[in-house]
């Protein structure tokens, strides 16, 4: 019976170990989300000045876009959301914000996988990644097929 209490006592010690480093874990996490979401804010604040200084207009910021992907009969919906439409020379072109040190560099595949189809869904002429901590706007343009390119206007 001793042995029963012992185990049982145990046991309970050690689930309220693991709730506890749980609940810290996830305090970490929303206070880590948090500190993310305030540095992207405050890159997207400054980067429309920077897009304006490399010639670029702001017409639109957080532009949700819808389109279809075909998989043999089924048509796959994938959502988007760029961060701003922009235009220069009568072009239109998608600008995305990077912040941090890995996510504005084109050696990052998801980053240019990212620019890639921004590109080809907002029918652009081109990707302006802006790097809001260096305070830097690159121009990118994919060299797509002819049928994929944007028709001059």
């Amino acid at each position: 019976m001793r042995d029963l209490v012992l185990i049982a006592a145990t046991v309970a010690a050690v689930l309220v170990v693991v709730t506890l480093l749980r609940a810290v874990a996830a305090r970490g996490r929303r206070r880590t989300a948090r500190r993310r979401a305030r540095v992207a804010l405050a890159g997207e604040a400054r980067a429309e000045a920077l897009l304006a200084d490399a010639g670029f207009a702001a017409l639109d910021r957080q532009v949700a876009h819808t389109w279809q992907i075909a998989v043999d009969d089924d048509v796959h919906e994938a959502a988007l959301r760029c961060d701003f439409l922009v235009a220069r020379d009568g072009q239109r072109w998608v600008a995305e914000v990077k912040t941090g040190d890995l996510a504005p560099s084109l050696t990052t595949a998801a980053t240019r996988r990212q620019l890639l189809e921004y590109q080809v869904a907002y029918a652009a002429a081109g990707v302006a990644l802006v790097d809001a901590s260096a305070g830097t706007v690159r121009e990118g343009r994919f060299a797509l097929p002819r049928q994929l390119a944007p028709a001059a206007d």
